[in-house]
């Protein structure tokens, strides 16, 4: 069931084999931390071979700050276009599943493991050979994205 409660932040890194039906189940503390919602959105990263899973409030601030431009500049018409042909709307089913399509699949080479990284405000997923192993901390990784954020 969707809600309009604010998300709360997605942490933490779950990986997930891919099921027979190349299906992905988002972990239960992930879907209530986004209000059980009915579906999420899917994208590819525009900086990384990953696919961002985004909760309904995220892809309504994206498309916000674009339409915002888009009242100055026509051309702008263009993004929802491309946004709108390279994302999906996956729907959860009754057990947290989503099926992410073949073309985003293969974008981040996701094939047989998934890793699932919460990042704040969406999921990424990650194929986990590209990734340092879920139980390291990386203390100089965190402090240069802290220093990278301003903080």
């Amino acid at each position: 069931m969707s809600t309009s409660v604010e998300s709360s932040p997605l942490v933490g890194r779950f990986d997930h084999a891919l099921d027979p039906k190349r299906r992905l189940t988002i972990p239960s503390v992930w879907r209530k931390a986004m209000g059980n919602p009915d579906f999420v959105y899917a994208m590819p990263d525009r900086e990384q071979r990953c696919v961002n899973l985004m909760p309904k409030a995220e892809m309504d601030v994206l498309l916000g700050k674009i339409r915002e431009r888009a009242l100055f500049d026509p051309a702008l018409n263009r993004v929802f276009q491309v946004i709108g042909s390279m994302s999906e709307q996956l729907d959860l089913d009754v057990q947290g599943r989503i099926r992410v399509s073949d073309k985003l699949l293969q974008y981040a080479n996701l094939t047989t493991t998934v890793a699932m990284v919460g990042s704040l405000r969406m999921i990424k997923l990650w194929d986990p050979a590209v990734l340092s192993p879920a139980d390291d901390v990386n203390a100089s990784e965190l402090d240069a994205a802290l220093l990278a954020a301003g903080l």
